[in-house]
């Protein structure tokens, strides 16, 4: 259950609330993107508004439960292209993977990779937004090192384009054009060597 240190242990009653909040609004955002009706997703999951709520005091509380157990997924596999690539092609093929789930998850980046002008959440050790801008810093930090990507790029550079992308493509069916994009933008963000 993500987020189970950052909350109180819950009756047995409201933790299968809970569950099925999590379980209906990985439905409804699938179908309908982030910004999904909270009252549909109450009633899928066959509580009431007042329930969502209590449990899920906002959207972004419950979009980072949904979402909190692929964000991980996604920080594993940075750290695994960082053992298995050298630094620029490392950080290359995470953003192409960022982009493929942001590009997935419709909303998602609107949602959770707000460019940083949340700066509350970048302080938030364990929340979505502090992991992926963790991964990313790391794999550029090496990146830039090795001469791989230009010098004063930043992570929220990186993630406000990759923000920019999933907007953009939001409403295509296609993950295609999500790619092209990325790959002009690499261009752009490439060191001298490369």
């Amino acid at each position: 259950m993500p987020h189970a240190a950052q909350r109180r242990p819950l009756r047995a009653d409201a933790q299968r609330n809970y569950d099925r909040i999590v379980s209906a609004a990985r439905d409804v955002f699938a179908r309908d993107g982030a910004g999904a009706a909270l009252k549909e997703i109450a009633r899928q999951a066959g509580t009431g508004s007042a329930t969502l709520h209590r449990l899920f005091p906002s959207r972004r509380t419950l979009l980072e439960a949904v979402f909190h157990d692929r964000v991980e997924d996604l920080c594993a596999m940075a750290a695994r292209r960082a053992a298995e690539n050298e630094p620029g092609p490392a950080l290359l093929a995470w953003l192409g993977d960022l982009n493929a789930y942001a590009s997935a998850s419709r909303g998602l980046a609107a949602s959770l990779l707000q460019d940083g002008r949340d700066a509350d959440l970048l302080e938030q050790n364990e929340g979505c937004q502090a992991m992926i801008t963790n991964a990313v810093r790391g794999l550029l930090r090496r990146a830039q090192q090795a001469g791989a990507v230009r010098p004063g790029i930043r992570a929220e550079d990186l993630l406000a384009l990759i923000n920019a992308i999933s907007l953009a493509t939001e409403h295509h069916d296609d993950g295609e054009q999500a790619d092209r994009l990325l790959d002009i933008a690499i261009q752009g963000i490439r060191g001298q060597a490369v």
